[in-house]
């Protein structure tokens, strides 16, 4: 078979210099992400050459690869997003990220990890497979969305047009777990998390009014007050944690790795959700968010002047609502936790959370198929993803969907991911495109 060619990092490192920043737009412009656009049909020229591309929205890209019809069942779909996250200019960089530096052995910018890594190793191996006259068993899709971060429509529209065609995806696979050294305490080793299902995102704004006037003789309760009462009554615990079946089957499955009285312990927790619950409740952060929908202040306002009471005040609260519950279910908890009717809550944005995927399909054996190729001896893990992606579009009507980045992450790299020194490591993009390579080879 043909070798994959070399200069993946170099072609990662030009799209890194391309400040694709979404929420930037107003200031940016378009220019960015149409360079992106024109970059990866300068450096993929077989890709375009042998796909279809359609454009959907201003930010969506839909490539089409016919298949030899083989295989029955619909198309895969590979996702990913070429937008990135602003950056704060007081950060300190070990390199600007914006620079697209490649530095002993690993490249360095704003997006390398989430989502333009993902992204060129799809792409990688889409044209190293075109180079070698290959042509894979069914067809195959490569939805590329220039607005994920900002839950733009892109992504949404691409669903909406290929559910219209009745196009039922046989397998979807977007960014979302990686490949991590150990999991879980106890676990040893690297496994590959594989979300199989994510958490809704739902944000709500709390809003109060009260009597304005001179600060020197405020009132018992003043708006901004009755709002930080309101944000202070929704804390951690206001929703109940319990276990869902795709946490279960994580713990079950690292339980094999696991040895001594972690083994135990781990084959105890995936026996019994409410201990699960109440144990990964009580370890807070990641954990905790696995179990139950988590609530997050995220903005306040009020007030025009430092001695004047202010009439109006808000919060924004950010929840990501877990497996099993309903946005509608999270609104009348968040109202019956606040317990006061001055306080108006108005549900700016939901999304429901996902149905999970199985585990025991061809669709889940065929990811551990390809992470053998990519990645020998690291075990496929079923678990939560947390943060909301771009396949959420795909889950309501797509009997498969997956959430994993074929990519080596360590817990550092995990943290540079929305924050400083964003990097991802040579040998884990040729890994990634080796894991593509191996999946498309094998749709049959």
């Amino acid at each position: 078979m043909t070798p994959p060619r070399a200069g993946i990092a170099e072609r990662l490192a030009q799209m890194l210099r391309l400040p694709t920043v979404s929420a930037e737009l107003d200031d940016r412009g378009r220019e960015p992400f149409e360079a992106f656009v024109s970059l990866i049909a300068e450096q993929y020229p077989l890709v375009h050459e042998a796909l279809t591309l359609e454009r959907h929205t201003d930010f969506g890209l839909l490539f089409h690869w016919a298949g030899t019809g083989t295989a029955s069942g619909g198309p895969l779909v590979l996702m990913a997003h070429y937008d990135v996250v602003p950056v704060d200019e007081s950060d300190a960089w070990t390199h600007p990220p914006f620079a697209g530096v490649i530095a002993d052995g690993v490249v360095y910018g704003r997006g390398a990890l989430d989502d333009k890594g993902p992204l060129i190793v799809v792409l990688e191996a889409v044209e190293n497979l075109l180079a070698a006259g290959f042509t894979p068993a069914r067809d195959v899709y490569l939805s590329f969305g220039g607005n994920e971060e900002t839950y733009g429509h892109a992504a949404e529209e691409i669903a909406r047009v290929l559910r219209d065609r009745g196009i039922v995806p046989w397998l979807v696979i977007d960014e979302g777990g990686a490949v991590v050294d150990a999991p879980l305490p106890f676990v040893p080793g690297r496994a590959a998390m594989i979300g199989v299902g994510e958490k809704g995102v739902m944000t709500v704004r709390l809003t109060a009014r009260g009597e304005g006037g001179h600060a020197s003789a405020p009132p018992s309760l003043t708006a901004v007050r009755r709002i930080a009462r309101a944000v202070d009554r929704l804390g951690p615990a206001t929703f109940r944690p319990r276990a869902s079946s795709a946490v279960l089957r994580m713990l079950g499955q690292l339980a094999e790795q696991a040895s001594g009285p972690g083994r135990m312990l781990l084959r105890v927790l995936s026996a019994t959700p409410p201990l699960t619950a109440r144990v990964f409740a009580a370890l807070g952060g990641e954990p905790a968010a696995l179990v139950r929908t988590t609530v997050a202040p995220t903005m306040q306002s009020g007030g025009t002047a430092a001695n004047v009471l202010p009439s109006q005040a808000s919060a924004t609260i950010n929840l990501r609502v877990a497996l099993g519950e309903t946005t509608q279910q999270a609104v009348l908890r968040v109202r019956r936790r606040i317990r006061d009717p001055l306080v108006r809550v108005t549900v700016e944005e939901a999304s429901e959370p996902s149905p999970e995927s199985p585990t025991d399909n061809a669709q889940f054996a065929l990811i551990a198929e390809a992470l053998r190729h990519s990645h020998p001896g690291v075990a496929a893990v079923p678990y939560v993803m947390m943060a909301a992606t771009d396949s959420r579009h795909f889950h309501r009507f797509s009997p498969a969907v997956y959430r994993f980045a074929p990519l080596d992450m360590s817990n550092a790299q995990r943290a540079s991911i929305h924050g400083v020194d964003e990097n991802v490591e040579v040998a884990a993009l040729e890994r990634g495109e080796r894991f593509h390579r191996a999946l498309l080879e094998r749709l049959g």
